[in-house]
Formats: C-alpha cells, structure tokens, sequence
C-alpha cells in the first residue's frame, strides 16, 4: 500500500467517510487552507513527510504573512468544502489527527506551538493554558 493510499485510509476511518473519494476531497481541502498558514522550517518538515500527491497540494500554497487563528482556520475549510462550521471542524480534526499521526508527536508540538492557540483541538490534543 502507497504511503497516499494509508493516509487516505485513515482520514477515511477518522472521519468515517463512506468513500475514498470524500476523504480525498476531506484531505485536499485541508491541506491547502494548512498550506497558507505554516512558513519555514515547519512547512518544509510536513511538506517531506507527506505523500508526494498530498504534498502537491500543500504546497502548492502561497502562505499568509501570520496564520489565522483556529476558527478562521476552520471557516476557511468550511468555504472550500462548501460546508457548514461544523462539518468543516470535523473535516479538519479528521485530516490534522491523521497529519499529526503521520508527523510524529515531537513534529506535531513544534507546530502547535507555532500556530495561534485553538489549533490544539483540531489536531485532537488537549488545548491547555498554563496557570499565571
């Protein structure tokens, strides 16, 4: 089985898609609101991580100055999908939990911590605020 054909398959089972053809749409879409947000080294680690079709489209991106916060994130997903609010939250948990699974968890922190708070969640973790 192709590396594209196992992260296809688990944003499959995690978003419980009845097709391949949905968890693709799923996966692209969130791949190319993912590529406008991240910028150096963190874009180039996931970008050689990820299947070569997948890549492509993340990739293929023009990154945004400062990502967006969480819900942006999440509405930008929706737009592209044609979707509402939360399906796209489910849409992007399901991709960014396969992404996360992919990348290792040490890849996944240096990212969480480079994006705005609220992406945590997406990404199926915990979205904790250290005590002042």
């Amino acid at each position: 089985m192709t590396r594209h054909r196992r992260l296809l398959r688990q944003v499959r089972t995690l978003g419980r898609y009845t097709t391949d053809e949905e968890a693709e749409r799923a996966l692209h879409a969130v791949l190319a609101v993912l590529g406008s947000q991240l910028t150096g080294e963190e874009r180039c680690d996931l970008a050689a991580v990820l299947p070569e079709r997948a890549r492509a489209v993340f990739a293929a991106q023009i990154p945004l100055p400062e990502p967006v916060a969480a819900p942006a994130f999440v509405e930008a997903v929706a737009r592209a999908l044609n979707t509402s609010l939360a399906g796209a939250r489910w849409d992007a948990s399901s991709v960014l939990v396969a992404l996360a699974d992919l990348a290792g968890r040490q890849f996944t922190d240096r990212l969480l911590n480079g994006l705005p708070r609220g992406y945590a969640l997406l990404f199926g973790r915990a979205d904790l605020v250290a005590a002042a």
